[in-house]
C-alpha cells in the first residue's frame, strides 16, 4: 500500500463535500480527513452563488411537493438555520439572508388549488399566510400592480414572511471549511486544484490517484454532481444509471421585487416554474428564471466535459425510450421546445418576457437583460431499469467503503442531511464515534 493514509478522502468541494468535511470535524472522532477539489477554490461549479437560484428549499412554497418530501426537505432546511445562526455575525450576514417569499396563484384554478395547499400545509408549516389580492400589493406591488391600477386576475398567494429564504452557497461551503479546519488536534487537509485520476480498490482501503500523489482513505465520498456518476461508472458502479443534464439560465431587471415570488408548478414538468428573486450578490437588481435546457456537459461552460457526458450517457435503447416517453407528454415536449426558443436571438428576451410578466405584469422588454455567465446544470438520473427520470437528487452506495452523491436542487439545501446519511455510512463501516445530536436537534422557529 502506498500513499498517505486518510480516514475518508471526500472528492469534490462543492456545498455537499464541504458540509461532510464539517460533519466529519465536529461531529466524529475520526483525525485524518481529507477533501480533493480540482479547482483552485471551494464550490466553484454549481455551488458557486451564480449557479443556482440561491434559495433554501423548505418545501412550504414548492407546489410540486407532497407533503411528506416537504416535511423532510423542512428538516434538511432547518439545518442550515442552526448552522447560520451559529456562525459569527460578520460571516453570517455574507451566508445567509432573510426576504419574504411567496408562492403566486394566478387565475381561479390556480388559487383553489393554492387554498387546499394551505389549509392541508399550515399545521405544519406555522409561519405561512394566505394572501389575497390587497395583502400581496402590501408586500410585493410590482406583482398586483398594472397601468395605474391591479391586474384584473384573481391573485392568492401562499406567503412566509419573516424567515431565513436566501443563502449563498458559495459562501456557505467556504465556511464549511473554515469551522472544519477550526478543530484542534485534527488533521484537516484541504487539497484545491487537485484532479482525481482514479480511484481504486486495495485490500480493504481504497487508492486515490492523482498527478501530484497517491492518497489512500478507509473510505471515500465522491460529492462531485454528475462527474460522482462519471467516477462511479469507471469503477463499474452505478451502470444501471444514465444522465440527463438540464441547464438553467436567469435574467436581469431592476428591482421590481422585495423577496422571492414563485409561481405554480407544472406537477407534469419535472423542472423548476419560473421565479423572481432579489440576487444576494447583485444588490439592486431582481434576477428571474430558470429556463430549463438539456445541454449535453457535466459542467456549465466547460465544452471539454462533452466527452465525460457521453461516457455517463451510456445511450442504449433504455435510454433513447426514456426521453421518448418525456417527449410524449405534451407538456413536457412544448415546454423543451419553448426552452430551446428561448436561445434563439430576437426571440429569446420576448419569449421570456411573456413567463416573466405572469409575476410582475407591467415588466417591459428593455427591463430584461440576459444574466451571462450565470446558471448551472442539474444532472438529472435516469433509472434504467425503471425507465424512469429520477427527480431530485440520487445516492449510490455499494455498501463497500465508497459512496457517490448526485445532487441537482435540491440538494444543496439537503447538504447537511446529506452528510449526516455519509456520517452514519461511516459511522457503519470504520466503526468510529458519531454524536447525531445536533442533526436531530428542534429548531426553534426563525
Amino acid at each position: 500500500m502506498s500513499g498517505e493514509l486518510y480516514d475518508v478522502v471526500i472528492i469534490g468541494g462543492g456545498v455537499t463535500g464541504t458540509a461532510l468535511l464539517y460533519g466529519l470535524a465536529k461531529f466524529t472522532n475520526l483525525s485524518r480527513v481529507a477533501l480533493l477539489e480540482k479547482y483552485c477554490d471551494i464550490a466553484s461549479v454549481n455551488s458557486k452563488a451564480t449557479n443556482n437560484s440561491q434559495t433554501i428549499h423548505c418545501g412550504d412554497i414548492e407546489t410540486n411537493y407532497t407533503l411528506e418530501k416537504a416535511l423532510k426537505v423542512r428538516r434538511a432546511s432547518q439545518m442550515l438555520v442552526r448552522y447560520g445562526d451559529q456562525l459569527p455575525a460578520a460571516v453570517r450576514e455574507r451566508v445567509i439572508y432573510r426576504f419574504p417569499k411567496m408562492v403566486l396563484g394566478i387565475g381561479a384554478q390556480e388559487c383553489e388549488l393554492l387554498r387546499h395547499r394551505y389549509e392541508e400545509f399550515h399545521p405544519y408549516f406555522g409561519g405561512m399566510k394566505l394572501l389575497e389580492k390587497s395583502q400581496i400589493a402590501e408586500i410585493e406591488p410590482q406583482v398586483v400592480a398594472l397601468n395605474g391600477h391591479d391586474r384584473p386576475e384573481e391573485l392568492v398567494a401562499i406567503a412566509i414572511l419573516n424567515e431565513y429564504t436566501a443563502i449563498n452557497y458559495g459562501e456557505l461551503a467556504k465556511s464549511f471549511v473554515e469551522q472544519a479546519q477550526s478543530v484542534a488536534d485534527k488533521t484537516i487537509d484541504l487539497k484545491l486544484g487537485t484532479q482525481v485520476a482514479s480511484i481504486e480498490p486495495i485490500g480493504s482501503h481504497y487508492q486515490i490517484k492523482t498527478a501530484e500523489e497517491t492518497l489512500t482513505a478507509r473510505f471515500v465520498v465522491v460529492s462531485a454532481g454528475g462527474h460522482s456518476l462519471l467516477f462511479a461508472h469507471r469503477m463499474g458502479i452505478g451502470l444501471e444509471y444514465s444522465c440527463l443534464p438540464i441547464a438553467g439560465n436567469f435574467y436581469f431587471t431592476p428591482q421590481v421585487l422585495n423577496g422571492k415570488v414563485y409561481t405554480v408548478q407544472n406537477d407534469k414538468l419535472p423542472f423548476a416554474a419560473i421565479h423572481g428573486d432579489p440576487d444576494v450578490t447583485v444588490p439592486g437588481k431582481t434576477r428571474f428564471g430558470p429556463t430549463a435546457l438539456p445541454l449535453p456537459l457535466l459542467e456549465r461552460y466547460h465544452l471539454k466535459t462533452f466527452g465525460e457526458y457521453l461516457e455517463v450517457l451510456r445511450l442504449d435503447g433504455t435510454v433513447i425510450n426514456v426521453l421518448f416517453d418525456l417527449l410524449k407528454v405534451p407538456d413536457i415536449r412544448n415546454y423543451i421546445f419553448k426552452n430551446m426558443a428561448f436561445e434563439v436571438p430576437l426571440l429569446d428576451r420576448r419569449l421570456f418576457l411573456q413567463d416573466a410578466r405572469k409575476i410582475v405584469p407591467s415588466l417591459q422588454l428593455e427591463d430584461l437583460q440576459f444574466a451571462h455567465g450565470v446558471g448551472g446544470i442539474r444532472p438529472q438520473l435516469i433509472d434504467k431499469p425503471q425507465r424512469k427520470l429520477i427527480l431530485g437528487q440520487a445516492e449510490i452506495d455499494p455498501g463497500n467503503g465508497i459512496c457517490f452523491n448526485i445532487t441537482p436542487s435540491p440538494g444543496a439545501t439537503n447538504c447537511l442531511n446529506t452528510a449526516e446519511q455519509d456520517l452514519l455510512r461511516i459511522q457503519q463501516h470504520l466503526g468510529c464515534r458519531f454524536d447525531r445530536s445536533w442533526f436531530g436537534a428542534e429548531v426553534r422557529a426563525s
